[in-house]
């Protein structure tokens, strides 16, 4: 059978089944990320009915018409489990109207490739937003091959993403060792924070350091080239951050977490003098281990402790003074540097892992290309 092309409007069907008798809580209320994958949602939900929301079924789809100020992608997931979710009203929800036509997982392997991002961004209209409407989304032209081919590259796909999970499932296991020997670590001998850190607030004055030195910090709690408009900004307030120092945002309202980064490079760097900063007290640093301290705020407990005490009426803002307070655990520092050592590991790990996710994603054209050629030469 020949490749034919369709409008995606002639296989799917948008569905608008509401959550009107609550059956479904907020523990089956979801986003969506810009992946493409459903998340649990960030938004504040006290107070908020959700009798409104969609249901997304089984094997249903749904995405976020807003394009505008989204990294250049729409807003799409496919939800794979057996669960129903519930989503905001302002979400489009569809699903395959004509599966003997098209399979689910070659039509996300289509969503999943740039093409599609680019091509729904340059088709989004708006205003004050950009929108890619539904109408514009079933204009869509969509060239398959015949079923049997789209599940054949569908399970090329599968089988790597199993992989990539199944190396993901060995990340989480290695934390969660890490993590258990910490909390043992905790009850034998802890110091408070303060007895090892000390503030620093080297500016730069001499304009030493340029916008080419400026970071920011992301929410992997790791410096990251800054989104900023730096245009007429005044650089010689800026932090210098020397290699092996911390930096952090003290005000925490908004987030699940304390947002800091260690310098980890042989370059100093500048940050906005918004940012506190500290160092390891030059006279213990032969008894502490910089990297085995980074572990420790990296932990979701970690995390929890700053957000539960932090205070403020405007702003919620955890103070140089509790963080002192804080007490880590404080072994020898042999035992510091195998835990660093295994952190270490643990880091490159999951930097390959998120490779991978990239790389399965860049596969998808070629894939999507692969069937329609297969089935072209058949």
């Amino acid at each position: 059978m020949a490749n034919k092309t369709y409008k995606l409007g002639e296989l799917l069907e948008i569905s608008d089944e509401r959550n009107s008798d609550d059956k479904y809580s907020l523990d089956d209320v979801k986003g969506i990320s810009i992946q493409k994958i459903f998340i649990e949602t960030k938004a504040d939900m006290q107070d908020v009915s959700l009798t409104p929301y969609i249901l997304v079924k089984p094997d249903y789809f749904c995405y976020v018409t807003v394009t505008s100020r989204n990294g250049e992608k729409i807003t799409l997931a496919h939800n794979t489990s057996k669960d129903t979710y519930i989503v905001s009203s302002s979400y489009i929800v569809f699903y395959i109207k004509r599966p003997d036509l098209l399979n689910s997982d070659y039509l996300y392997m289509y969503f999943n490739r740039p093409e599609f991002d680019r091509y729904s961004r340059f088709n989004s209209w708006g205003s004050a937003r950009e929108v890619f409407s539904w109408e514009d989304f079933c204009d869509i032209d969509i060239t398959l091959p015949e079923l049997k081919t789209q599940e054949k590259y569908v399970e090329i796909y599968e089988a790597l993403v199993e992989n990539q999970k199944s190396y993901e499932r060995g990340l989480d296991d290695l934390k969660l060792t890490c993590d258990a020997y910490l909390d043992k670590l905790k009850k034998e001998k802890t110091i408070p924070l303060g007895d090892i850190i000390e503030k620093t607030d080297k500016r730069n004055i001499n304009l030493e350091y340029g916008e080419d030195d400026v970071r920011g910090i992301i929410n992997l709690k790791e410096f990251a080239e800054t989104k900023a408009d730096l245009i007429g900004t005044d650089l010689s307030k800026f932090k210098i951050i020397e290699k092996n120092e911390f930096a952090y945002n003290s005000r925490t309202d908004g987030r699940d977490m304390l947002v800091m980064a260690l310098n980890r490079d042989d370059t100093p760097i500048i940050v906005t003098f918004n940012y506190n900063s500290f160092r390891i007290k030059p006279e213990i640093e032969k008894n502490v281990n910089t990297e085995f301290l980074y572990s420790f705020f990296k932990r979701s407990e970690f995390d929890r402790l700053v957000r539960f005490n932090s205070w403020g009426s405007s702003q919620e803002l955890l103070s140089w003074e509790y963080l002192c307070d804080i007490k880590v655990p404080y072994p020898s520092i042999e035992i510091q540097q195998s835990i660093a050592n295994v952190y270490e590991v643990y880091n490159e790990r999951k930097a390959i892992n998120e490779k991978l996710k990239s790389q399965i994603k860049d596969i998808c054209p070629i894939l999507i290309k692969g069937s329609l050629e297969e089935a072209k030469e058949a």
